[in-house]
């Protein structure tokens, strides 16, 4: 049954490589033919009694791998005294001369360097790595870095280098209404809009209603005068001495009241207080006795005749008369020119 048994691949490259220790090792070891006619020791004697044909264990072939990889590694071989004891082989099989034994005589009787274990010629196949130096296109691939799990990782975002300016947030469009807010305030718009423009024309038009009626009403009733009445008493006769020129009435009517000799007979009369040149009014000068137009000099006697500057004629009287009640009434609605010869008529003096 023994020698019908399958040998397995590993067992057949182990016996190969026995076999060809085995030979190399017995040509070196025969001497020369000449020296001795002793033959050689077989290679077998070396062994223990008992262990010619037994498959070796697998501390052995262990030691035989141990023992080729220091060889490859520059150190000495092992020597029979270095190797374990062979285990006595009558316990496991018993012993067969067969020639199907003579490969595991050889494996057994080989080095340990030359034998390698099974699992070991196994992974040396699977990874494809070579015995002693090799190059860097041979040489095996590093183990590659653990990776670390995406969810643990945290990466830092990558910093962000500009120089252009951080421009301010855009303003937030406005959201335009809908529905019933939008129509309430287009409506309100128009209504404003619509009742503003016709508020403005309405009072335009009612100014100028009111403006044509001022005028119309202006048109109708012609200017007026507030004059002071024609006629005004003065006072008594005895309120005006001789040579008295009073000028209080200037003012409100405009009239010399002047008490004074004309022509040899005492006079009262009233003077318009008028130039004859260009109708400005004379002043009177009491320290010169005379009235001066400061407008353009002319010059006028207490009687009221020209003597000096540009005015042509005499100053004109107003007609006076004693009233009812006896005071002095001077009437403007009447005048006497001395040219005229009319300063002679009773009604322009009164005699004191």
């Amino acid at each position: 049954m023994a020698e019908n048994k399958k040998m397995s691949t590993a067992e057949i490259l182990a016996a190969a490589r026995a076999a060809k220790a085995a030979k190399s090792e017995a040509v070196e070891a025969a001497p020369p033919a000449d020296v001795t006619d002793t033959p050689a020791p077989k290679a077998a004697a070396s062994k223990p009694a008992g262990a010619a044909g037994a498959r070796p264990s697998v501390a052995e072939i262990m030691a035989l791998a141990r023992a080729k990889k220091e060889a490859e590694q520059g150190g000495s071989p092992a020597t029979p005294a270095d190797q374990p004891a062979a285990k006595p082989a009558a316990a496991k099989a018993p012993v067969a001369k067969t020639p199907a034994d003579k490969p595991a005589v050889a494996k057994a009787a080989a080095p340990k360097s030359l034998t390698r274990d099974t699992a070991s010629i196994l992974a040396a196949a699977r990874t494809g790595t070579k015995p002693g130096p090799v190059s860097k296109a041979d040489a095996p691939a590093r183990p590659a870095a653990v990776a670390t799990p995406a969810s643990t990782v945290v990466k830092a975002p990558p910093a962000k280098l500009s120089s252009a300016p951080v421009l301010p947030p855009k303003p937030v469009k406005p959201v335009a209404k809908k529905g019933a807010d939008a129509e309430q305030d287009r409506r309100g718009f128009l209504e404003m809009a619509l009742g503003s423009f016709m508020a403005t024309g309405f009072t335009a038009l009612s100014m100028t209603g009111g403006l044509f009626g001022l005028g119309l009403a202006r048109f109708m009733f012609p200017n007026v005068l507030a004059e002071p009445p024609s006629r005004f008493k003065v006072g008594f006769r005895e309120g005006f001495p001789s040579g008295k020129v009073e000028t209080k009435y200037v003012a409100q009517y405009g009239v010399w009241v002047v008490n004074s000799d004309v022509g040899g007979q005492q006079q009262i009369y009233a003077l318009k207080t008028v130039c004859t040149h260009l109708g400005c009014t004379p002043n009177w000068l009491e320290a010169e006795q005379k009235f001066k137009c400061p407008c353009h000099g002319s010059g006028f006697y207490k009687d009221g005749v020209n003597f000096e500057g540009p005015a042509p004629r005499p100053l004109e009287r107003y007609a006076i008369r004693i009233a009812d009640d006896g005071q002095l009434e001077i009437d403007k609605g009447r005048t006497y020119h001395e040219e005229l010869g009319q300063w002679a008529d009773p009604e322009s003096y009164i005699t004191v």
